[in-house]
């Protein structure tokens, strides 16, 4: 039976319903799985700088170091992808605003919502992403949301990523 997790836009009241991707991905999957058994994993809602129609947050550290896994730089409408920054890659004065350890960096979980993303960073170069999960319900909805966190902004909302059914 496939495991599910639901992401949601707090503020805006949406969500989606995705599909890990156990097969492609096992590790990562099986990382993100079980860290949700603790309850949803939260932060605040980022709409991408470079990739283009990705919606992200960045959460505490989990789980064992992973590494590549079904990786991407150029995701689809309706990814997930799972990306591990330590804390030397990410802006200082970002991970001071997000609450972000300096030291231990943290764990991006991102959907993306559209097409023509590109994974590259003018910092630090290309940054592939390991696809662990597949919206199967809501994407029209979702990618609606996610258009107006770019348009209306990101401040006060909050991506949450939880288990459906278990």
């Amino acid at each position: 039976m496939s495991k599910l997790l639901r992401i949601s836009l707090e503020r805006r009241g949406v969500s989606c319903t995705a599909e890990l991707l156990e097969k492609q991905a096992p590790r990562t999957s099986a990382a993100v799985w079980e860290a949700l058994a603790g309850g949803p994993l939260a932060g605040p809602a980022q709409h991408a700088k470079y990739a283009r129609n990705e919606v992200y947050t960045i959460v505490p550290r989990f789980g064992p170091r992973i590494g590549y896994e079904n990786t991407t730089v150029t995701p689809i409408p309706g990814d997930l992808c799972y990306f591990d920054f330590h804390g030397g890659v990410l802006d200082e004065a970002f991970k001071a605003d997000q609450g972000i350890d300096s030291e231990a960096g943290g764990i991006d979980l991102a959907i993306f919502y559209g097409r023509n993303n590109l994974l590259i960073n003018g910092d630090v170069g290309w940054v592939p992403g390991n696809v662990f999960g597949a919206i199967v319900d809501g994407l029209d909805v979702m990618a609606e949301a996610c258009h107006d966190v770019w348009r209306s902004g990101s401040v006060g909302e909050r991506l949450v990523y939880e288990r459906v059914g278990a």
